[in-house]
């Protein structure tokens, strides 16, 4: 059964936050620097964390703005902001150009097909020589589950066969594009920092009734299936990961991608 995009919202703040994005946060901590903003966007805000540990960094002076996704993950934001007692305006507001000295956005959910569209976007709303940094996962991401995904596509004739897995692996942008990308957007001085992650899970069962890949990542790589069809698919997914990992941990890595430019 589909989850509701409450039910989501609950997921992402209380499983997903603090092992997924916290990854690629943790990243942007180590490689970007805020200290001078007046006012950050943070784009894709989700249920608010990272909001409160950059507006935490910043002189008192300083405003910064959270777009939420969707109005459950808006209403958690901001019921967060009140329980610790922090200034950070939540909103789902679409904002004019030109009009913060830094942006942060989360792309690590937004589909490899609406990157360009994204990024541009959020270029759009800092103002002339304003810091952006958005962070994703880039190529190489995913491979050991898009291999054993492939074949139980084509084990079970769907997904034309298998096609679509590949086509997943070509979606995701490698480092170079994505460089080329952010500079045709409008940003120059752009830098990429890159680490591995690694997710572990038990074994197959846990791997696919995970919030993050139940929830959020695999809707995805199966989303032109039916219901059926998608329920067959992690069936057999979490039985071909026990087959080949036996006793093992089952893990796959990501390349969690931080890009940073100035707007010229």
């Amino acid at each position: 059964m589909e989850k509701t995009q409450k039910e989501l919202a609950f997921l992402r703040d209380l499983y997903v936050t603090p092992d997924w994005t916290r990854r690629f946060t943790e990243l942007v901590d180590k490689n970007v620097k805020l200290d001078d903003a007046e006012n950050v966007l943070y784009i894709n805000a989700g249920t608010g964390d990272h909001c409160f540990a950059i507006r935490e960094k910043l002189d008192e002076q300083a405003a910064v703005f959270g777009q939420c996704e969707n109005d459950d993950l808006l209403s958690i934001a901001r019921d967060k902001a009140i329980a610790v007692r922090s200034d950070v305006d939540f909103s789902t507001l679409n904002f004019e150009d030109d009009s913060f000295d830094a942006v942060v956005a989360d792309a690590t959910f937004v589909l490899p097909e609406d990157i360009d569209e994204f990024v541009e976007d959020t270029v759009r709303v800092a103002k002339e020589g304003g810091q952006v940094t958005v962070f994703l996962p880039s190529a190489g991401s995913f491979g050991e589950v898009f291999s054993l995904l492939w074949e139980v596509l084509f084990n079970e004739d769907l997904g034309e066969h298998g096609r679509e897995a590949e086509d997943m692996i070509a979606e995701l942008a490698t480092p170079a594009s994505l460089k080329t990308k952010a500079e045709e957007r409008g940003l120059s001085n752009v830098k990429l920092e890159t680490t591995n992650e690694i997710f572990e899970f038990e074994n197959g069962a846990e791997f696919v009734a995970s919030p993050l890949v139940d929830g959020f990542l695999l809707p995805h790589w199966v989303e032109s299936l039916d219901v059926n069809e998608k329920e067959q698919v992690k069936q057999k997914l979490a039985q071909l990961i026990d087959a080949e990992d036996g006793d093992l941990t089952f893990r796959f890595t990501v390349k969690a991608t931080v890009i940073t430019g100035k707007k010229t």
